[in-house]
């Protein structure tokens, strides 16, 4: 089949039938996700990722990502993570990366001696390498990310088109919930993250991948002016931001909202005069909309959303602690930094740290904190590149709409989620991305 002549009615319909399948027949996920690397492979290696196809197959995959751990379609946990550096690794192959991007090649330099340290500092009975690569691969799929979209030119479709590759398998997260859990009221157990309502699956993974897709949806409601469409996409913000809202996790939610925020003050202050005329009704819609969506929300919870929104607990008793407890996890962070301030633990030594000296076994919500504690003084170095390197970029370059937006999405993930899941890497390289003129012919040069 053409990519090119399914429409996207088509594209939504085929990843709605897909949530279906698989919830009827949950054994084929594995399968599935071998068909479409397959798929993404074929596209790349047939056109040479002249059009960057490999950031299509790595936005898919970061969208497919949790659909794949819910329903027991990966290979391992960290699966998606590897096949997002691989897909982009062998997009360097074709096309390679600026020479402007080599702060990012140091942010890759500067986590390389916390292996070090994690390989002498670790329990003898420890997986060295179960725990670098669940703390690693996270940062280091941001770092190749970052390598390859930094200040990539591409026009604003082709943009739209990898958002889309992101979105697609969203839809088919989003239709496998409704099926696995119809009637979100036979579920509720109070106002804490509701495990049944997200898949059987973590809540807070469920709502980042989800109000990723909200915030897309909701960009393209300003950016494409196609009535159809638009239409489209308010029915499926509509859809998605339900199920997101019911999994009672509120760090994904927020965040989006954050990042619509930012795009919405970024898209005001660029649009001429007409297109502002157009905004005013159009922001009405869909503040009307999300009204509605929230009603509806608060009639199928009983009332207990409002109550989780609000930080209370079903008695409508005000909750001491608004972080469910990652204000502690990141107090132990810090203090284990300024044990070694130099050095940090070494990599996946945190977990072990927060036992010996606290008695619980839990695991970082925070990649801020445990970048500081597990890295030292070169994961300052790390953080202070992630931070300045796209504003850096944004004095020169203004083109991608996207830009504070996608580092808002990083930034609030990375501190209720840590970066568990591809998502806040592969978003953070996409806002460094440079749109140009689409009659325009560029191509990549090492600059």
């Amino acid at each position: 089949m053409n990519p090119k002549k399914v429409t996207y009615l088509q594209l939504i319909l085929l990843h709605a039938a897909m949530g279906l399948l698989v919830y009827l027949f949950q054994g084929i996920s594995k399968y599935l996700l071998l068909l479409i690397i397959g798929y993404f492979l074929y596209r790349i290696l047939s056109n040479n990722n002249r059009k960057d196809e490999v950031l299509l197959a790595a936005g898919y995959i970061t969208g497919y990502e949790v659909f794949s751990r819910m329903t027991g379609g990966t290979f391992s946990y960290e699966f998606a993570k590897y096949a997002v550096v691989g897909f982009l690794v062998l997009g360097m192959f074709y096309r390679g990366f600026t020479r402007s991007s080599w702060p990012y090649l140091f942010y890759l330099v500067f986590l390389m001696p916390g292996i070090f340290f994690s390989a002498v500092n670790l329990e003898y009975d420890t997986n060295v390498g179960n725990a670098i690569g669940f703390n690693l691969s996270g940062p280091i799929c941001l770092g190749i990310s970052a390598l390859y979209c930094y200040n990539r030119k591409m026009p604003a479709a082709r943009l739209q088109q990898i958002l889309l590759a992101v979105l697609l398998p969203l839809i088919t997260t989003t239709v496998y919930l409704y099926f696995y859990t119809p009637s979100i009221r036979d579920t509720l157990q109070g106002t804490a993250s509701n495990f049944e309502a997200s898949g059987g699956y973590g809540p807070n993974q469920v709502a980042t991948v989800l109000g990723l897709g909200m915030f897309i949806l909701f960009s393209r409601l300003l950016l494409i002016k196609n009535r159809f469409i638009n239409l489209v996409d308010l029915v499926l913000l509509a859809f998605i931001s339900y199920r997101g809202i019911v999994t009672f996790s509120r760090g994904g939610i927020l965040t989006a909202i954050v990042c619509a925020i930012l795009f919405l003050g970024i898209y005001y202050l660029k649009s001429g005069t007409k297109e502002r005329k157009v905004l005013v009704p159009k922001m009405g819609l869909i503040a009307g909309f999300s009204v509605l969506i929230w009603l509806v929300t608060s009639i199928a919870t009983m009332g207990l959303i409002d109550k989780r929104y609000s930080n209370e607990d079903a008695a409508g008793n005000i909750k001491d602690d608004i972080s469910t407890g990652r204000v502690e996890l990141i107090e132990t962070e810090i203090n284990a930094f300024y044990d070694n301030p130099i050095t940090g633990l070494g990599v996946g030594k945190m977990k072990e740290y927060r036992e010996e000296t606290t008695g619980e076994v839990s695991a970082t919500h925070n990649e801020i904190s445990r970048m500081l504690s597990e890295h030292g003084l070169f994961g300052i170095f790390s953080l202070l590149i992630l931070f300045f390197a796209p504003l850096l970029l944004r004095l020169k370059n203004r083109s991608n709409l996207y830009l504070f937006s996608f580092l808002a999405f990083w930034f609030l993930t990375i501190n209720h989620s840590s970066m568990r899941i591809a998502a806040p890497a592969f978003i953070y390289g996409l806002g460094l991305i440079s749109i140009v003129n689409a009659k325009r012919k560029h191509t990549l040069h090492r600059k």
